[in-house]
């Protein structure tokens, strides 16, 4: 699959790996939690480009959650 680079800002993790793993079959390739910003960053790839992801950063798509959301 070929895609740009998108990040998508959620308001539930588990609610929305639910949806991009389990139902469109997206996989988690890496995961950073940033405790000084609150924040953690959840990037999925499609399963023929996880190894793509891994070794070369390849385009992903980037779950944003923030610990303590302000509304909009």
């Amino acid at each position: 699959m070929q895609y740009l680079h998108t990040m998508i800002r959620v308001s539930d993790l588990d609610q929305s790996l639910d949806f991009f793993c389990n139902k469109l079959g997206l996989v988690e390739v890496r995961r950073i939690s940033n405790e000084a910003g609150r924040f953690t960053l959840v990037f999925l790839a499609a399963p023929q480009d996880v190894e793509l992801a891994r070794d070369r950063n390849a385009p992903l798509v980037e779950l944003t959650y923030n610990w303590d959301p302000e509304p909009y």
